[in-house]
């Protein structure tokens, strides 16, 4: 068995401030084994630094996930070559520095794969993420395949996709979880063959805003219909999104799939 923690879209100082504020106590309720967040927004809403990043790995998360704003802060590009915690989508081309998906090892030994995957409707095209997502999964149940859990961070805005994707992850991985939209969707459940799949996980950001950047920007920007006006986070109390799964010992499926959300303006959701 295995309990992990996946974490919405950081979004940034509001975002980090919530990891750095909820993580640390949540490893301890929950008694996690591993954490995983998507960290594309954590510098100032716009990619992700070293520096940010390693706020991140201090707070407890194991691994960072990638989407389509990761190479904003092209300086995140040594640290993506050389450091095996930094995921960007595997669907970009072969050619791109990084990686999608790899293997980790917790302190007891166990090991989980982790998959970073980007959509393509109403995002920029990269490689197709269905064959790419088959690539990377196993061929059956995560512990038949060597694996005590396998996790997969759809990064995407339609919900379409989504689905359909985590149908095809279905028995084959512990979580397939959607980021990118910002908002927590209500339908975490798991799946007919035993994934556990929730569309958007929402994002670790102030939520009075709009997706996470200031209310003010925003709202002119769709009003005057003139050049856009540069879009800055908001600056406000973050609330912590994300999704708790336990895993199953003999399977490594999904035993076990809840929202996790607290502080800022969400309603409090934390499993038992």
């Amino acid at each position: 068995m295995m309990r992990i923690l996946f974490c919405g879209d950081v979004v940034g100082r509001s975002g980090r401030e919530a990891i750095t504020a909820h993580v640390p106590a949540l490893r301890d309720r929950l008694r996690l084994d591993f954490v995983i967040a998507n960290g594309e927004n954590a510098a100032h809403g716009f990619g992700m630094t070293e520096k940010t990043c390693n706020e991140l790995f201090g707070a407890g998360v194991d691994v960072i996930t990638g989407g389509n704003h990761t190479w904003d802060k092209p300086d995140i590009i040594p640290q993506m070559n050389s450091d095996e915690r930094l995921l960007r989508p595997a669907n970009y081309p072969e050619t791109t520095p990084g990686r999608g998906a790899a293997v980790y090892t917790d302190g007891a030994g166990r090991r989980i794969k982790v998959i970073n995957v980007m959509t393509r409707l109403f995002m920029e095209l990269l490689d197709d993420p269905f064959p790419e997502l088959q690539r990377h999964l196993p061929p059956s149940a995560p512990k038949k395949s060597g694996f005590d859990a396998v996790i997969v961070d759809v990064h995407g805005e339609a919900t379409s996709e989504k689905m359909a994707l985590g149908h095809i992850a279905d028995g084959r991985a512990t979580l397939l979880v959607g980021t990118h939209t910002h908002i927590p969707t209500a339908d975490a459940f798991i799946l007919n063959a035993g994934t556990a799949y929730q569309t958007d996980a929402g994002m670790c950001g102030d939520y009075d805003s709009v997706i996470g950047m200031g209310k003010e920007a925003s709202i002119g920007n769709f009003l005057r219909k003139l050049p856009r006006e540069r879009m800055k986070p908001a600056d406000g109390e973050g609330t912590f999104c994300g999704v708790f799964v336990e895993s199953d010992s003999a399977t490594g499926l999904a035993a076990c799939v809840s929202p996790v959300r607290c502080g800022g303006r969400l309603a409090e959701q934390i499993p038992d």
